[in-house]
């Protein structure tokens, strides 16, 4: 503005006499004015900024302490890049995870092979529990310690250790993986290594590694679900006794429920609401949530019973308490933690939630694949593999590329904690989608499988999958909540490069604060305008990307979105306000949004860091045109509901200027993606490296990997049995009617009439159910 004013007053100044002067100078003047009263900043804050702060404090959001708890906890990472609008691409391309040492691959090629074979999941159950040569090795080999340093005696091991042993035991038995994962996420062990005095670490972490102590963590109850911080579990500063002695602890009673491993813990992590009404510490009387550790022996713990989740039999169940009386000392990090429980919990949860649960679902996933690549070549209907169909192609290339990108994010995100960080939000989403995504991989490949995969029995490979996906759905956070409420409302806030500043600057009333933060934020929203528009305008084309070729064009396309992304974000923060948070289709909208950006940037990594492989090729296309084309129906979404319609109106043409262009993968994508993990190809195996194949003789999956390697290599005697049938030299016939004269004529030999035999015994064993007599089936029931 000042420049302009000069502008006009010099052309005055050196034309007085002309007719146009008193114009310049009437334009000059009002632009002298507005430079004046924006270049000074005295002036500005008190012209502009006061008032502006005094509305907009009206408007903020206002945060509870546990709501701020939250916001603190954990750190901002990649996510911020997209809340950007301008992404710093080699912060992710050349962000380099740690691998797996040898170690690490050693337990996993051994221990974690071992344990597979001690668990037959049917049986499991069947007998609604592990064998107890399972929990005996699970415990001797020091499963329940991987996070456990080695120092107190567990493994030690790293994030994507864990998340990789996680996910190869879920290929195989839901039940062992969750026996694993809980111990090894959001529990004892956990907020001991992070807070424990040390006495309390010398004491529990050495006995937690070895399963001597038997740990779960005690935070749902019924009135307490996704608002944990309703939680109605109650613990009273007071004199007691404990021991024979006299001592200051507290008096504790709660209602737990959901909790796994509850039923054979010997160590309950315990979170209540600590009162201190006669001040016996010296301090409030409200103190807030803590964590404990309360001994299974302590007198009038009540626990053993058990839940039945979709009859999926890992151990969960309630525990109750009255009037527990223990010492203060039974504070996880002792007496000065009293009231610091929900700052653990959730610093924690933003690490541990990026692991167990995502490792989970990609274990499933990865099942699905190969078992639906195997199963769409080896079925056969009208003289088909049933995969050649289109209808199928659909869902099988959903389950590949899905399985793709899923595990692209798992390995991204386990790389990042193993860096430091405690991803609030981006742990949210990979929680979310990935749980999100594996209740679809199970669905489509149901599907494909039909009446195969609805009746259970030993022959079964998904039916348990299946049951259990709901679980995953539920647990650390129902996903509704964490879609609607948790990624983009801790996102808006934690990752917006001005909006906590503004808001923090209001609480303080620190006007200078203030200015600061919101002229900052005028600029990034006119920036991310014009760049969203004129990116739009060219495709992202003009954007500058540090990749080229397939991977470049991905890039551009996010760098566009980010912007439209970050612009949208804004409009709906600026014309909401406060009332943004309960506009929770609107959030989950733009949380969607976000998520995909993460998962496309992810997916891109992965083909890169993998030196963009031939065989990868497809799911790389699928994956990524899935998610550009998600964002965009996201921020579409956004744009129809806006309640603002005159700011949607003026948001649109500067976000879609010539339209919605992206689309979801086409029909080509499609069946290249589908026709990838059939046939027994070498992209099937490196889409699913952690699916341990059983012996063939094992019905499942064994007889079906079996089944397939028969299929394949009979492949060209096949083809030859259908050329002669069209030269003339073969009558048409069933194909092992044909056998017979073809071998009389030479057609093939008798080493391939014995490999064709024994693959269609093999194809009909394995589209074969079980079947159960009546006392048989009584017996399943129980």
């Amino acid at each position: 503005m000042l420049p302009l004013a000069a502008v006009f007053a010099t052309w005055a100044l050196y034309h007085p006499n002309s007719a146009t002067t008193p114009l310049f100078l009437a334009l000059a003047i009002p632009f002298l004015v507005l430079a004046a009263l924006f270049g000074l900043p005295p002036l500005r804050r008190a012209v502009v900024t006061a008032p502006v702060m005094r509305a907009l404090s009206r408007i903020f959001p206002k945060m509870s302490d546990t709501e701020r708890t939250a916001l603190d906890a954990g750190t901002v990472w990649w996510d911020a890049e997209l809340f950007s609008g301008k992404p710093n691409w080699s912060r992710i391309l050349e962000f380099t995870p740690k691998p797996l040492s040898p170690r690490e691959q050693s337990f996993l090629d051994h221990e974690v092979r071992e344990l597979l074979a001690l668990v037959d999941d049917y049986d499991v159950h069947q007998k609604g529990d592990l064998s107890p040569a399972a929990w005996d090795f699970i415990k001797k080999k020091k499963f329940m310690g991987i996070i456990i340093p080695e120092s107190y005696g567990g493994l030690g091991f790293s994030a994507l250790a864990n998340s990789t042993i996680v996910t190869r035991i879920s290929t195989h038995s839901t039940t062992a993986a969750v026996t694993v994962m809980v111990p090894n996420s959001l529990g004892p062990a956990e907020l001991l290594l992070h807070y424990g005095t040390d006495e309390q670490k010398k004491t529990y972490l050495p006995r937690l590694a070895v399963g001597d102590e038997v740990p779960c963590f005690a935070l749902t109850e019924p009135h307490a679900g996704s608002d944990a911080g309703g939680m109605q579990a109650v613990g009273v500063v007071c004199k007691g006794t404990f021991q024979g002695r006299e001592i200051t602890g507290m008096r504790l009673s709660w209602d737990k429920r959901y909790i796994t491993l509850a039923p054979v813990a010997t160590l309950i992590g315990l979170a209540f609401k600590l009162r201190d009404p006669e001040r016996l510490l010296g301090g409030e009387v409200e103190l807030g949530i803590t964590c404990a550790l309360i001994p299974r022996s302590t007198p009038g713990v009540e626990i053993g019973e058990r839940h039945d989740p979709m009859s999926t039999p890992f151990l969960n169940g309630p525990t109750r308490g009255k009037d527990v009386f223990v010492p203060l000392e039974f504070i996880i990090g002792g007496a000065k933690m009293a009231g610091q429980g929900w700052r653990m919990l959730m610093e924690c949860l933003s690490a541990g939630r990026s692991i167990s649960l995502p490792a989970n679902a990609c274990g499933g996933a990865q099942l699905a694949t190969r078992v639906i690549g195997a199963y769409g070549t080896v079925r056969e209907q009208f003289n088909l593999s049933i995969g050649r169909f289109e209808g199928v192609e659909a869902p099988i290339a959903r389950i590949a590329g899905t399985t793709y990108w899923m595990n692209a994010m798992r390995k991204v995100t386990a790389g990042a904690v193993d860096a430091g960080e405690k991803p609030a939000v981006i742990s949210a989403i990979a929680k979310h989608w990935s749980t999100e995504a594996a209740r679809r991989v199970i669905a489509d490949a149901m599907d494909v499988q039909g009446g195969a995969a609805i009746c259970k029995g030993p022959r079964n490979t998904l039916a348990y999958a299946y049951q259990g996906i709901p679980i995953g759905i539920t647990v650390e956070g129902a996903n509704i909540l964490t879609r609607t409420m948790i990624v983009f409302g801790q996102g808006a806030i934690r990752c917006h490069p001005f909006a906590f500043q503004e808001m923090e600057a209001a609480r303080k009333k620190d006007l200078a604060a203030f200015d600061t933060a919101f002229f900052g934020h005028v600029n990034f929203v006119l920036r991310n305008g014009a760049r969203s528009f004129v990116l739009g305008l060219t495709g992202g084309a003009l954007a500058s990307v540090p990749k080229g070729g397939e991977s470049g064009r991905v890039l551009k396309e996010l760098a566009r979105l980010s912007a439209s992304f970050a612009l949208v974000a804004d409009g709906c923060m600026g014309t909401l306000g406060g009332s943004l948070k309960r506009k929770e289709m609107i959030t989950g909208r733009l949380a969607d949004a976000l998520a995909w950006m993460y998962v496309a940037a992810c997916v891109v990594k992965r083909f890169e860091d993998d030196g963009r492989p031939k065989r990868d090729e497809a799911f790389f296309r699928w994956s990524t045109r899935e998610a550009l084309w998600q964002v965009q129906e996201a921020l579409a979404g956004v744009l129809d509901n806006l309640p603002n319609r005159m700011a949607a109106m003026t948001l649109r043409p500067a976000v879609f200027p010539l339209g919605k262009r992206l689309c979801p993968p086409g029909d080509r994508v499609v069946a290249a993606c589908a026709r990838a993990i059939l046939d027994g190809g070498e992209a099937r195996l490196a889409l699913t490296p952690d699916v341990a194949t059983p012996e063939a003789t094992k019905p499942g999956l064994g007889a079906l990997e079996n089944a397939l390697a028969l299929t394949v290599a009979s492949h060209g005697t096949r083809e030859k049995l259908r050329n002669a049938v069209k030269a003339g030299t073969l009558e048409r016939a069933a194909e092992l009617d044909l056998v017979a004269p073809a071998l009389a004529k030479k057609v093939i030999s008798p080493d391939e009439a014995n490999a064709l035999r024994a693959a269609a015994a093999a194809r009909d064993d394995v589209i074969q159910v079980d079947s159960f007599g009546p006392e048989a089936y009584r017996a399943l029931r129980g």
